[in-house]
């Protein structure tokens, strides 16, 4: 004798199913789901708020620079990651340097002209332009990328994640192509 076809009930809704539904653990978020999420989130939250912080030690001087020295600095010597030169002001109120410091960046070389903002009471000056801009906010480019990795991995955001890792990307590229 063939077996008989297991009994299939239908629900209220008129779909057909087997036997009773079973409420799935997944239907709620867990303690341990929420804490994971609200970790991630605030692991790229301090990475983003660390590369604002990071840059904008240097880009306050590019980006806030109308009240501030400017000028040009002609470079006299390069060492590893410091170059240094004379200053000539071109605000009024600014006064020549005999020697002043920038940071060095990928096409520094003995005798090239740079457009500068000094920094308040200091000898140091930073690059303005578009070179100087994207070379201030590199930290947040890099803090960019980052967090699109803990976006996408931890919170499996994949669009958000790439939309924020592309952004540092092309923060990062921009500063590469305008030095």
């Amino acid at each position: 004798m063939p077996a008989l076809p297991a009994k299939r009930s239908t629900s209220r809704s008129g779909q057909v199913g087997r036997g009773r539904s079973r409420r799935v653990s997944g239907d709620r978020p867990g303690l341990v789901t929420v804490g994971r999420v609200a970790a991630t989130v605030c692991v790229a939250v301090l990475l983003v708020v660390a590369g604002v912080w990071a840059s904008w030690g240097t880009a306050q001087h590019v980006v806030l620079s109308d009240s501030r020295e400017r000028g040009t600095l002609t470079v006299a010597e390069c060492g590893e990651d410091r170059c240094s030169g004379a200053y000539v002001p071109s605000s009024p109120g600014s006064e020549a340097r005999e020697r002043v410091v920038v940071d060095r960046s990928i096409d520094v070389r003995k005798g090239a002209r740079l457009s500068v903002v000094v920094k308040p009471g200091s000898s140091e000056v930073v690059r303005t332009g578009a070179g100087g801009f994207f070379h201030a906010w590199m930290p947040l480019g890099g803090a960019l990328v980052l967090a699109g990795v803990v976006v996408g991995g931890g919170l499996r955001l994949t669009r958000v994640a790439w939309g924020t890792g592309l952004l540092g990307a092309a923060l990062l590229g921009a500063a590469f192509v305008t030095l």
